[in-house]
């Protein structure tokens, strides 16, 4: 009687182990689930927390560019006036007076300042038109290029604003108008793009606000 009651007792013992061992089997797997789970969920916080911060940089990058576009411009202004009255004629331009060409000018810059940017872009175009060897030609394209990029008109304010650098790299505005080519890179997404232009301030205009501004958004847009 004994030796049936132990056989009885080890046969439920072996019965019993598989289960124990598939129910441990069953607490491995949730926990691997809720790891993997918790897991995802931190992932997901980060990419969210990575797509405000970048958000937030190219916010902060639209209103350095607006701070920048408009720092210098009275003495721009100025210089390109003196420029104009000390140059001399050019026989294959048109003949008109400075007083013409000026306050062609001057209208344009006076729309731009009051924010009515699709009149100011209009003017300047026919500002440079008009005048496609003026002093002001240069600081023609660079406020149609802004007035565009105010406008969300980025491809249009890239086209100006690389059209001025091709034919006046040297001017004192012209790292400014690689900001805003910046600027409209990064509206259009195409980040690759803008990167190259805020390396392209740094490496050919050393020593300007505007490669110092460019350095700063380079470190943000790693």
């Amino acid at each position: 009687m004994r030796l049936f009651s132990r056989s009885v007792l080890a046969a439920a013992l072996l019965a019993i182990l598989p289960l124990q061992a598939h129910a441990f089997a069953d607490d491995e797997s949730r926990r691997a689930i809720l790891e993997l789970r918790q897991q995802i969920q931190q992932m997901t916080e980060q990419n969210q927390r990575a797509r405000l911060q970048l958000a937030d940089q190219i916010e902060n990058l639209r209103q350095e560019i607006t701070r920048l576009r408009n720092q210098v411009e009275h003495l721009d202004q100025q210089a390109a006036q003196a420029s104009a009255r000390n140059a001399p004629p050019d026989d294959g331009t048109p003949r008109v007076s400075d007083e013409q060409e000026q306050q062609a000018y001057d209208d344009a810059i006076d729309h731009f300042r009051n924010g009515r940017y699709r009149e100011a872009a209009e003017l300047m175009t026919a500002f440079t038109a008009l005048y496609p060897s003026s002093a002001l030609e240069p600081l023609a394209r660079f406020y149609l290029g802004s007035s565009h990029y105010a406008l969300k008109d980025y491809k249009a304010a890239i086209e100006s604003l690389d059209a001025m650098l091709k034919s006046a790299p040297t001017n004192p505005r012209a790292p400014d108008a690689l900001l805003v080519i910046a600027g409209s890179q990064i509206e259009l997404g195409d980040y690759a793009a803008a990167k190259t232009s805020l390396q392209r301030i740094v490496r050919e205009y050393p020593g300007t606000p505007a490669a110092e501004t460019a350095n700063n958004r380079l470190q943000l847009l790693r």
